[in-house]
């Protein structure tokens, strides 16, 4: 039977993973927060002391790391590194920082990639990132780019870190987001860019379930095409 993959590529803070979670529980799909594979890798290395910046740091920790992906009763995606479930670690503001500094190095997105893509050729999955559509799946029935202004990234970023108890200023998060929208978007291998058959949704002016209900509309109407 034909699975069915929707990619939702953006920038960091345009709350792809929440309404990708959120779309994939209304339409039925599986999700996959391709971002929370790679927060998990960084996490890794700087458990192992290593400098997430560094390829010679970095690959050797490839060869003792063990990922996988499991679904709870809550139904959202848990992580799970060497059999610990690291769900909540990854989201310190810390290992975002990590997360970028390793996605660019080649050997790690060659690690990954077939466990993203083997994900979508067993399931109808709704997959999150900043390559899906152009790199990890470039065949996607449904490529949405989702993005949003800085101050409006930086504001609900802020916002979630806040609720978790993390003490950051708004102009901290502002900048630490330029800072990855630099990096993401010049890196060497996959940068961050919007496919060319991607349809493009702000929501710099939209609140969650107007944003959802605009991701809805657009996957509908491809699907139907």
């Amino acid at each position: 039977m034909k699975t069915c993959s929707i990619a939702i590529d953006g920038p960091s803070g345009a709350g792809k993973s929440t309404l990708a979670k959120a779309l994939a529980a209304r339409l039925g799909f599986l999700y996959v927060d391709t971002g929370a594979i790679y927060r998990t890798v960084g996490l890794y290395v700087a458990r192992q002391g290593g400098d997430c910046a560094k390829e010679e740091d970095v690959l050797p920790c490839l060869e003792t790391i063990q990922i996988a992906m499991a679904y709870g009763e809550d139904g959202l995606q848990h992580m799970v590194l060497n059999g610990e479930d690291v769900t909540a670690d990854i989201r310190r503001n810390e290992v975002s920082r990590y997360a970028s500094q390793v996605s660019p190095i080649p050997g790690v997105r060659a690690f990954l990639l077939e466990m993203q893509r083997a994900m979508a050729r067993e399931h109808n999955v709704i997959m999150d990132g900043r390559d899906i559509g152009t790199v990890v799946l470039p065949d996607a029935d449904v490529k949405i780019f989702l993005t949003a202004s800085v101050e409006a990234r930086a504001a609900r970023r802020h916002k979630e870190l806040v609720e978790k108890g993390q003490e950051i200023s708004l102009e901290q998060v502002k900048e630490e987001i330029i800072q990855r929208d630099y990096a993401d978007t010049h890196r060497a291998a996959a940068p961050l860019k919007q496919a060319v058959d991607a349809v493009v949704a702000d929501t710099s002016h939209l609140d969650l379930e107007e944003s959802l209900a605009l991701l809805e509309t657009i996957v509908k109407e491809r699907l139907n095409r």
